[in-house]
Protein backbone atom coordinates (compact mmCIF):
# COMPACT_ATOMS: atom_id res chain seq x y z
CA UNK A 1 0.00 0.00 0.00
CA UNK A 2 1.49 3.57 -1.02
CA UNK A 3 1.07 5.84 2.28
CA UNK A 4 1.70 9.03 3.62
CA UNK A 5 3.61 9.61 6.79
CA UNK A 6 0.60 10.62 8.87
CA UNK A 7 -1.44 7.61 7.41
CA UNK A 8 1.11 5.65 9.11
CA UNK A 9 0.97 7.16 12.13
CA UNK A 10 -3.05 6.85 12.33
CA UNK A 11 -2.84 2.89 11.25
CA UNK A 12 0.00 2.61 14.21
CA UNK A 13 -2.37 4.52 16.38
CA UNK A 14 -5.21 2.20 15.58
CA UNK A 15 -7.34 4.80 13.49
CA UNK A 16 -8.58 2.79 10.56
CA UNK A 17 -11.82 1.54 9.64
CA UNK A 18 -12.45 -1.10 7.11
CA UNK A 19 -15.81 -1.62 7.15
CA UNK A 20 -16.97 -0.90 3.43
CA UNK A 21 -13.70 -0.96 1.94
CA UNK A 22 -13.00 -3.35 -0.93
CA UNK A 23 -10.54 -3.47 -3.75
CA UNK A 24 -10.57 -3.14 -7.91
CA UNK A 25 -8.51 -3.36 -10.28
CA UNK A 26 -8.23 0.06 -12.16
CA UNK A 27 -5.89 0.85 -15.28
CA UNK A 28 -3.94 -2.17 -14.95
CA UNK A 29 -3.44 -1.74 -10.54
CA UNK A 30 -5.00 -2.24 -7.72
CA UNK A 31 -6.63 0.11 -5.56
CA UNK A 32 -8.35 0.43 -2.42
CA UNK A 33 -11.46 2.03 -1.87
CA UNK A 34 -13.28 3.43 0.83
CA UNK A 35 -10.72 2.60 3.82
CA UNK A 36 -10.91 4.95 6.19
CA UNK A 37 -7.72 6.14 7.92
CA UNK A 38 -8.80 8.75 10.33
CA UNK A 39 -6.72 12.49 9.97
CA UNK A 40 -3.53 12.31 12.29
CA UNK A 41 -4.78 14.57 15.70
CA UNK A 42 -1.24 16.37 15.39
CA UNK A 43 -1.04 16.38 11.47
CA UNK A 44 -1.55 20.13 10.92
CA UNK A 45 -1.72 20.83 7.49
CA UNK A 46 -0.15 18.06 5.98
CA UNK A 47 -2.63 16.02 6.61
CA UNK A 48 -4.00 13.33 4.22
CA UNK A 49 -7.66 13.05 2.48
CA UNK A 50 -9.37 10.42 5.01
CA UNK A 51 -11.06 8.24 1.83
CA UNK A 52 -8.78 9.13 -0.78
CA UNK A 53 -8.27 6.15 -3.56
CA UNK A 54 -4.77 4.13 -2.51
CA UNK A 55 -2.90 2.18 -4.71
CA UNK A 56 -1.58 -1.45 -4.04
CA UNK A 57 1.32 -2.93 -4.90
CA UNK A 58 1.39 -6.16 -6.25
CA UNK A 59 2.77 -8.32 -8.63
CA UNK A 60 1.78 -8.73 -12.24
CA UNK A 61 1.28 -12.61 -11.25
CA UNK A 62 -0.82 -11.28 -8.42
CA UNK A 63 -2.93 -8.96 -10.40
CA UNK A 64 -3.85 -11.90 -12.98
CA UNK A 65 -4.96 -13.92 -10.45
CA UNK A 66 -7.51 -11.56 -8.90
CA UNK A 67 -8.00 -10.09 -11.93
CA UNK A 68 -9.04 -13.85 -13.33
CA UNK A 69 -11.21 -14.40 -9.89
CA UNK A 70 -13.05 -11.16 -10.24
CA UNK A 71 -14.53 -11.98 -13.57
CA UNK A 72 -16.58 -14.42 -12.06
CA UNK A 73 -20.27 -12.86 -11.22
CA UNK A 74 -20.64 -12.45 -7.72
CA UNK A 75 -16.78 -11.96 -6.29
CA UNK A 76 -15.25 -9.17 -4.91
CA UNK A 77 -12.22 -8.39 -3.47
CA UNK A 78 -12.03 -6.95 0.03
CA UNK A 79 -9.04 -6.12 3.12
CA UNK A 80 -8.94 -8.52 5.47
CA UNK A 81 -6.34 -6.70 8.13
CA UNK A 82 -3.62 -3.99 7.83
CA UNK A 83 -0.46 -4.72 9.39
CA UNK A 84 3.35 -4.01 9.72
CA UNK A 85 6.02 -6.50 8.74
CA UNK A 86 9.73 -6.55 10.46
CA UNK A 87 10.84 -4.14 8.10
CA UNK A 88 8.18 -1.65 9.54
CA UNK A 89 5.89 -1.70 5.87
CA UNK A 90 2.65 -1.95 6.17
CA UNK A 91 0.83 -4.59 4.44
CA UNK A 92 -2.78 -5.34 3.94
CA UNK A 93 -4.21 -8.76 3.65
CA UNK A 94 -6.90 -8.88 1.05
CA UNK A 95 -9.48 -11.55 -0.12
CA UNK A 96 -11.68 -12.82 -2.85
CA UNK A 97 -14.77 -13.08 -1.59
CA UNK A 98 -18.49 -14.29 -2.87
CA UNK A 99 -21.36 -12.42 -1.81
CA UNK A 100 -24.19 -13.81 0.47
CA UNK A 101 -27.44 -16.13 -1.34
CA UNK A 102 -30.97 -14.51 -0.69
CA UNK A 103 -30.94 -17.67 1.67
CA UNK A 104 -28.34 -17.01 3.56
CA UNK A 105 -29.40 -13.40 4.18
CA UNK A 106 -32.86 -14.21 5.13
CA UNK A 107 -30.67 -16.34 7.90
CA UNK A 108 -28.90 -13.62 9.06
CA UNK A 109 -31.53 -11.09 8.99
CA UNK A 110 -33.51 -13.60 11.27
CA UNK A 111 -30.92 -14.63 13.51
CA UNK A 112 -30.61 -10.49 14.16
CA UNK A 113 -33.68 -9.81 14.94
CA UNK A 114 -33.70 -12.80 17.82
CA UNK A 115 -31.16 -11.19 19.11
CA UNK A 116 -32.06 -7.53 19.26
CA UNK A 117 -35.70 -8.61 20.53
CA UNK A 118 -33.92 -10.67 23.44
CA UNK A 119 -31.54 -8.08 24.23
CA UNK A 120 -34.74 -5.46 24.45
CA UNK A 121 -36.17 -8.32 26.80
CA UNK A 122 -38.94 -9.25 24.35
CA UNK A 123 -40.01 -13.23 23.74
CA UNK A 124 -38.02 -13.00 20.49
Amino acid sequence: MVLTGTEVKSIRAGKVNMQDAFCRIENGEAVVRNLLISPYERGGYVNHDPKRVRKLLLTRKELRRIESKLKETGTTVIPVSIYFNERNFAKMEIAVAKGKKAPDKRETIKERDVTRSLARGGDG
